[in-house]
């Protein structure tokens, strides 16, 4: 039961079938970026399989995380799971046509009502399923999300939003969500699991992989950098992170992630800084070390670019 207090994703196998980085929200709107001719097809493409039938060759995946908390893998982005006397709240839901594959993962560890989703941003590989799940459960956001979904039908919008920080009590812990600004959007927030010691960070973190930074919705790659730093000083060796995108994940990993966005900027802006332009700068590439990191859905090219023009134009 409901409580009373009421750019689309191209995809990538790595490790394990999950989708990487979303370009747009639910469907292009105005507060989306304007997408270039690669990206609109790769949009249309996107948007072609969530309409027919993606959801029939996905299989949900699901990875204990820490006591009641679970991740469930699929296509789009990481699902973060809490079940308990309360009922289910989970940390988005990827897309409407997964929405049966997802209710009986859930099922599965609970017989609970599925209570609260928190979206961490509004990238429709992340808010997909609130076209479904919002019609039973109260979906909680940033206040930016909801503006980025205007427009959209009722049941995918927020219906509860904060600005700041926000606190659910629910399954016998706090469960925090706060706002990181300028990192991957302008609506992001990574939600904390204070008693399991927890953190869904959203896709402020792709775990071994290059981020996709949405500048055009308020993304910034030094604002990621210095969003990861705070993070890292708020877990613990031993926190278990669910990233937006990638396997379960460690502290370590998260030094990992933020040491390569600390060191391919500062190469990029230092090539900027010699006057190079984005074409010299991609031919030259990155330090052998990041290769590994451009095989998702977002190649070294397109890291390249993202820093450059995001450098180039004061962000």
């Amino acid at each position: 039961m409901k409580p009373d207090i009421a750019h689309l994703c191209a995809f990538f196998i790595a490790i394990a079938p999950i989708a990487t980085a979303c370009e747009q929200g639910v469907a292009p709107g105005p507060a989306e970026p304007v997408a270039t001719p690669d990206e609109s097809s790769r949009d249309k493409s996107q948007k072609d399989r969530a309409d027919h039938g993606a959801g029939e060759e996905v299989e949900i995946q699901t990875v204990p995380v820490a006591g009641n908390i679970y991740m469930l893998i699929g296509r789009g982005g990481n699902i973060g799971v809490s079940v308990g006397g309360d009922g289910i709240l989970i940390i988005d839901d990827q897309f409407a046509p997964l929405a049966d594959k997802i209710r009986a993962a859930l099922g599965a560890l609970s017989k609970g009502d599925l209570q609260y989703v928190l979206n961490t941003h509004h990238h429709g590989d992340h808010v997909g399923g609130n076209a479904v799940f919002g019609k039973e459960a109260t979906i909680i956001a940033h206040d930016n999300v909801r503006k980025n979904l205007a427009g959209k039908p009722a049941e995918v919008l927020p219906v509860v939003t904060f600005d700041k920080t926000l606190t659910v009590h629910f399954n016998g812990e706090a469960i925090r969500a706060v706002h990181f600004a300028s990192g991957h959007t302008d609506g992001d927030s990574i939600i904390f699991f204070d008693k399991s010691n927890v953190v869904h960070m959203g896709d402020h973190f792709f775990n071994g992989r290059f981020p996709y930074v949405d500048l055009g919705n308020g993304g910034n790659p030094a604002g990621l950098e210095e969003n990861i730093r705070t993070v890292l000083g708020l877990v613990k060796s031993d926190t278990k992170i669910i990233p937006g995108h990638g396997p379960l994940a460690t502290r370590d990993d998260l030094v990992a992630y933020h040491q390569m966005l600390i060191e391919t900027v500062a190469v990029i802006r230092g090539q900027i800084k010699q006057g190079k332009n984005l074409a010299a700068i991609q031919k030259q590439g990155l330090p052998a070390k990041w290769k590994s990191w451009g095989e998702g859905f977002i190649s070294t090219e397109k890291w390249i670019e993202t820093i450059y023009n995001s450098s180039t134009a004061g962000k």
